[in-house]
């Protein structure tokens, strides 16, 4: 089965009313953005998108609503973090019935499954439909997979692609590339794309970033692939403040809301507990890299999303 998941896939931020409730006429309007800005696909559910403070039935109206935007234009990727292999297969049920081409799976953390446990997992999650991609990020879930474990995980029919968030990622990626033998399965980088051209030279075939810069980042993809490398590095070069300070432990999302906040695309930076607003200090030191990227607000030619 080839992968259908490659190339720049923002994992969008699910937006919110001040008063907590899901804003989704932000979120339609969001989408719209990314497909405007030439991404390759894009997901929902993720860590970027506070999936951790949804209801499932918020799970579900998010998953609609892009759904609806995207409209098969791109892949749509949703994430799956469950902590058991029945939860698991639950979300992925729900995403299926959503029109979910990919799911984003975490290895289940709660209690970490041994190494016998993990391919049970992901065949179990897989045999629901839409192909997966192992999310692997031990510094949020604390279970740690290694390169020769993920090759194992390759062969498990319509299991994909890895996207990997173990760092130093650039490493974790060559070391999975050399180790594949499954010509349908890809590696992805995470990390909101920090090291994305360390780890495109690595053998990655692409990232899923947060989605507040997705018409910044298209066109170091457009570079790279078309071997102008300099180019890409120079264009890279001058994201990679505002892609760091996105990565901060706790502020992390209302950093990426603030952007998109400033570039008009949603209408609130609202977040929801554990997640933390930014005070005075990180507001302003946000507002320092913007006013230095010179960000453009966020436009797009897609009418009628409200």
């Amino acid at each position: 089965m080839a992968p259908t998941v490659q190339g720049l896939v923002p994992i969008l931020a699910t937006p919110f009313h001040p008063d907590g409730s899901l804003d989704l006429p932000s979120l339609r309007r969001l989408t719209g953005f990314q497909l405007a800005s030439g991404v390759d696909g894009v997901a929902v559910l993720g860590m970027a998108s506070e999936a951790f403070a949804l209801t499932a039935t918020e799970r579900r109206l998010v998953t609609n609503a892009v759904a609806e935007v995207v409209a098969g234009q791109v892949p749509l990727v949703v994430g799956v973090a469950a902590t058991s292999t029945v939860t698991a297969v639950e979300q992925a049920r729900e995403a299926a019935a959503g029109g979910a081409d990919a799911l984003m799976v975490l290895p289940p953390f709660m209690v970490p499954p041994s190494p016998a446990q993990l391919p049970s997992f992901y065949a179990a999650v897989a045999a629901v439909g839409p192909e997966v991609m192992v999310q692997d990020a031990p510094g949020a879930t604390g279970v740690a997979m290694s390169p020769q474990q993920i090759a194992e995980l390759a062969t498990i029919a319509r299991v994909t692609s890895v996207k990997v968030e173990a760092p130093p990622t650039a490493p974790k990626v060559a070391a999975v590339v050399d180790r594949i033998d499954e010509p349908g399965f890809v590696v992805l980088g995470g990390q909101n794309a920090q090291f994305l051209l360390d780890e495109l030279a690595a053998g990655a075939v692409g990232t899923m970033p947060a989605c507040e810069i997705p018409d910044l980042l298209a066109p170091v993809f457009t570079d790279w692939r078309a071997g102008r490398y300099d180019d890409a590095r120079a264009r890279f070069d001058l994201l990679l403040p505002l892609l760091v300070y996105g990565l901060q432990s706790g502020i992390a999302w209302a950093v990426h809301k603030e952007v998109l906040v400033r570039r008009g695309l949603i209408d609130h930076a609202a977040v929801r507990v554990p997640a933390r607003e930014l005070d005075s200090r990180a507001r302003a030191g946000l507002a320092a890299i913007l006013d230095r990227l010179d960000l453009p607000a966020g436009t797009t030619p897609l009418t009628g999303i409200r």
